[in-house]
């Protein structure tokens, strides 16, 4: 990365490595072909890297570091400056004709007390819950599941999430009180719904493609990092951070000081859209729901980021 061979054998004399010892080292490392290879690495994730730290000073000079609040986006302009622009953006009135505004979890249990739902169990005890999804689906009555969240208790232990058929199958009847923003949701893409309990923390992560999120029920605090400061919050996992966005260890992660991170509040009523590529972590204040939108009214297929290579072992 750019150090020089005088510089490496101090540091590692320095730290009390038998000076011969290093020199030998140092001689064979230079001709090994895997040394080789990640030189010409280093190379290009450097130059990558300085592309990207000069969009972010363009960005930064057209409000980069503002998050915008729009009142009645015409949506011509919502896709040329925001969808497009990969900009995220705060919608104020595109929800006031929403029915759901008005859910209360006793009105929830009354439409759908009797049917099954799927529930992330069991957070608590695994730090990589977000990514290991699998091992904790629990199915219970949604009536069950809506005692839980009227307990008051504020916990990160169980949380719907958008990882199940609950919006399209046992909760079908909810969806009549959504109605979808005009020119620019795609009506018949039908979207999720996220409901939990204060205190739930969906961690630093990265989606695929754009997200609209329609705040319902309860207020959620999100922060969000540019796409293109990917390189700036340490990937892990794939999708996810290694960061804790809410107590970020900056001796661990020392580059994540330099992040532009911008913090919401998100009221009910309120929509966030949240461009591909963008880094999002979300804590829920109250009991909260939540909508999400992912398919929007552009031409073709909706723009999805590429998928990350899988991880192989070293040979």
């Amino acid at each position: 990365m750019g150090a020089s061979v005088e510089q490496a054998r101090t540091v590692a004399v320095a730290g009390s490595a038998d000076p011969q010892a290093v020199d030998a080292e140092l001689r064979d490392l230079a001709d090994h072909p895997y040394f080789a290879v990640c030189r010409r690495l280093a190379l290009r994730y450097d130059w990558l890297e300085s592309v990207l730290d000069t969009y972010r000073t363009l960005r930064d000079s057209d409000g980069g570091r503002t998050l915008e609040r729009r009142a009645d986006l015409d949506p011509a302009e919502f896709f040329s400056r925001y969808y497009f622009g990969n900009r995220p953006v705060v919608l104020d009135g595109l929800m006031a004709d929403w029915p759901a505004l008005g859910w209360t979890l006793d009105g929830l249990a009354a439409a759908c007390g009797d049917a099954v739902v799927e529930v992330m169990t069991g957070r608590d005890a695994n730090p990589d819950h977000a990514w290991q999804y699998d091992r904790h689906r629990t199915s219970m009555p949604f009536r069950e599941y809506l005692a839980l969240l009227g307990s008051g208790r504020r916990t990160n232990d169980y949380y719907m999430v958008p990882r199940n058929e609950n919006w399209s199958g046992a909760l079908r009847p909810l969806v009549a009180d959504i109605r979808t923003p005009e020119g620019i949701v795609d009506p018949s893409g039908l979207g999720h719904l996220l409901l939990g309990p204060a205190g739930t923390v969906t961690p630093l992560h990265v989606d695929n493609s754009s997200v609209l999120l329609g705040q319902v029920l309860g207020r959620k605090h999100v922060r969000l990092v540019p796409s293109y400061e990917r390189h700036l919050v340490y990937p892990r996992g794939g999708t996810f951070s290694a960061v804790d966005a809410a107590d970020p260890d900056l001796t661990r992660h020392p580059r994540y000081a330099e992040a532009t991170v911008l913090d919401v509040v998100l009221e009910p009523g309120q929509l966030l859209f949240v461009p591909v590529g963008w880094w999002h972590w979300v804590q829920a204040l109250e009991v909260s729901a939540t909508v999400s939108f992912h398919h929007f009214r552009v031409p073709g297929q909706n723009h999805k980021m590429a998928t990350p290579p899988a991880a192989t072992p070293p040979r």
